[in-house]
């Protein structure tokens, strides 16, 4: 059996996705070893895993896109964050690899400094990625502002347009950062961004297609098994039981971007439909939901999504790639309202899957939000269909199976 260390970015959105696929690995018999928030800690080592957090240095710098003007920005301000904390990771992954000794390697897709320490350590390792792929493709549209696929000879010239203006930003906020770092362990400078989609010998994508934009082929060394819907286990409010009305789930950011104006702006817009509006509020956004709240909604700081989702006539959300597979994989359609970073992609592929609709956060308002919960209410069929080929993917028993096709040969059976 081998031993498998996992390395996150200091996300709840990062980590969870990938949780099952660990579970699947021990229950194989591997041991398996994560780093982590703190506030994570104490829940994997509960299910069995020698957890402990990552180093203070990484959990200092923390993402402030929030602040950027204009979403373009706000993804060079957060890649800026990615790169600040490579250096970091090189030390840190090297400590861990030290204490446990891992076969196999597992790394998170936006920490360039662990994937740099991993290549040059030359152990069997792989990356997962649980956010929409920027790696280019005939077809798809340039990552960052959220377009429709466009084909033909118009759709080639806008696509190589627009990423020939796009992708310096982002090379400038990103590629130093990964560079230096893979210069500190003896590797060559890559020339762009797109090399770093195939350094891993496997790359785990948490999403399938039709959601994912559709693509001639993959990279030899991708497997799309599906969206990580994992979340801690906890019972259902006791107040659901009462809810006799459709059900819509409001959901903001874990991590803080100042998003919170989404909860207020849905409390109004939503109060009087026949339905029973639940906000939750996971990174206490300042000022969120404040004021009374209607009588058909209850506002909470946590609530498990898992229980809502399974009663749920539809999400308005902020279209985090977690949330929104979340949802989609449970057959409810989203209302998507992307503040920044990966979300205004995310958006996008809802509105072109017929799984939901889509209101730019710039756009927002009680009366525009409310025409979007009423379109996202009629795409349910539309949601289904995704959910169906998200189970068609394999999940984490997909994961495993080729997390488990990197051990090496040689490996005995126990250790």
């Amino acid at each position: 059996m081998a031993r498998v260390l996992a390395y996150t970015s200091p996300a709840r959105g990062h980590l969870y996705p990938l949780v099952p696929v660990l579970d699947a690995l021990r229950a194989r018999g591997h041991a398996v070893a994560v780093r982590t928030l703190p506030s994570e800690v104490a829940m994997l080592r509960e299910r069995g895993f020698d957890a402990a957090p990552l180093a203070a240095p990484i959990l200092a710098v923390e993402h402030d896109d929030w602040r950027a003007r204009g979403s373009m920005a706000a993804v060079r301000r957060a890649l800026g964050v990615f790169a600040a904390r490579a250096p970091h990771e090189v030390a840190d992954l090297r400590a861990a690899l030290d204490a446990e000794q891992p076969d196999v390697l597992l790394v998170d897709t936006t920490t360039w400094g662990a994937a740099a320490l991993a290549e040059a350590d030359g152990r069997p390792w792989a990356q997962w990625l649980p956010f929409p792929t920027s790696m280019a493709a005939p077809g798809v549209p340039p990552f960052g502002p959220g377009l429709r696929p466009l084909r033909g000879p118009v759709g080639r010239a806008r696509d190589g347009a627009l990423r020939a203006a796009i992708t310096p930003g982002f090379e400038k906020a990103l590629m130093p950062g990964v560079n230096a770092a893979r210069g500190s362990v003896g590797l060559p400078a890559l020339a762009g961004e797109q090399e770093t989609h195939t350094r891993a010998p496997l790359t785990l994508y948490f999403t399938a297609e039709p959601f994912e934009y559709p693509r001639a082929a993959w990279p030899a060394s991708w497997r799309l098994i599906g969206p990580g819907t994992w979340e801690p286990p906890a019972d259902p409010p006791a107040w659901l039981a009462d809810v006799d009305r459709p059900l819509v789930l409001v959901s903001t950011s874990s991590e803080f971007q100042d998003d919170g104006r989404l909860v207020t702006c849905a409390l109004e817009a939503l109060r009087d439909e026949d339905v029973f509006v639940v906000a939750t509020l996971p990174s206490a956004d300042r000022g969120a939901g404040a004021g009374a709240v209607a009588a058909n909604a209850r506002v909470e700081r946590f609530v498990p999504h898992g229980p809502l989702l399974a009663r749920a006539a539809g999400v308005v959300c902020h279209a985090g790639m977690g949330i929104t597979q979340k949802a989609l994989a449970a057959g409810v359609p989203v209302c998507a309202v992307p503040f920044g970073r990966d979300q205004l992609e995310v958006a996008r592929r809802v509105e072109v899957a017929g799984a939901g609709t889509r209101l730019p956060a710039r756009r927002l308002s009680p009366e525009r939000l409310r025409d979007a919960v009423r379109g996202a209410l009629g795409c349910a069929g539309g949601a289904r269909r995704i959910a169906a080929a998200f189970a068609a993917a394999g999940g984490p028993a997909a994961g495993a199976d080729a997390v488990e096709a990197l051990v090496p040969a040689t490996l005995p059976a126990s250790r």
